[in-house]
């Protein structure tokens, strides 16, 4: 049986980022997966894509990362896209859509907010036909098979739901969380690369970090956006979220 630790949604925020990984070195898991939106919100794109490049095996793309390494005229995109640099930017934009294998005998799809797109956002409430087509392919999968396992970011709500025999989950996110004020990403447990019938874990696992500290390093380097940065962090409330 092999452990896999995947994370999502950093967004800048290295107290988060470090201290997930302190939780996941404590439980000496050697394999992590990241599920793309590395940069934008928090002061610290640059040093969150240098740390996933260094530790994950492996790192898809989302939303944040591709309009991030893309011409954009708007001034807080560009106050991150300065602090990037081209050549992280480029790094951003060649980043694939999916993450697809065999662990226990099921077919695992791992992408950042859809099998159709990065910007396609799907919640733990939304219809039922919405999430089940959470196990169809399309064109930008590497395989064709309907998952028995799919796993996302994006929404930044970590939950697990069985549905129709198959399973749905969200690793949450790390630097960025929106259900509670806790860093959040997944565990995988089972048998990697096989075909072969066996048990089969997944983890959602919570960690706290300095949320101040955080705060502080926005504030430190004087980030446009920071009031509505500021709340989410210290609430778990999203910005948009309608009263």
């Amino acid at each position: 049986m092999e452990k896999i630790a995947i994370i999502s949604d950093i967004h800048g925020n290295m107290p988060a980022l470090d201290a997930v990984l302190e939780d996941i070195r404590h439980r000496d898991l050697k394999s992590i997966l990241c599920l793309g939106d590395l940069v934008g919100k928090g002061p610290h794109s640059e040093r969150a894509v240098d740390r996933i490049r260094e530790v994950c095996h492996t790192v898809i793309m989302g939303n944040w990362d591709d309009f991030m390494s893309k011409p954009a005229e708007d001034p807080t995109l560009n106050w991150h896209q300065a602090r990037l640099g081209t050549e992280r930017m480029a790094y951003l934009r060649g980043l694939p859509f999916s993450y697809e294998f065999w662990m226990s005998g099921k077919y695992v799809r791992l992408f950042h907010a859809s099998p159709r797109s990065v910007y396609e956002r799907i919640q733990p409430w939304d219809a039922m036909d919405s999430r089940l087509s959470m196990f169809e392919s399309s064109a930008l999968c590497s395989e064709t098979l309907q998952a028995d396992v799919a796993g996302y970011g994006d929404v930044h709500n970590a939950y697990l739901q069985h549905l129709n025999g198959r399973t749905l989950f969200n690793v949450g996110s790390v630097g960025n969380p929106l259900d509670m004020p806790q860093a959040s990403y997944a565990i995988l447990e089972g048998h990697y690369h096989s075909k072969k019938t066996a048990p089969l874990n997944i983890q959602l696992v919570r960690v706290p970090y300095d949320i101040e500290r955080a705060v502080q390093q926005a504030k430190d380097e004087d980030m446009p956006d920071l009031e509505p940065y500021v709340i989410e962090l210290r609430t778990g409330q999203y910005r948009g979220k309608k009263k």
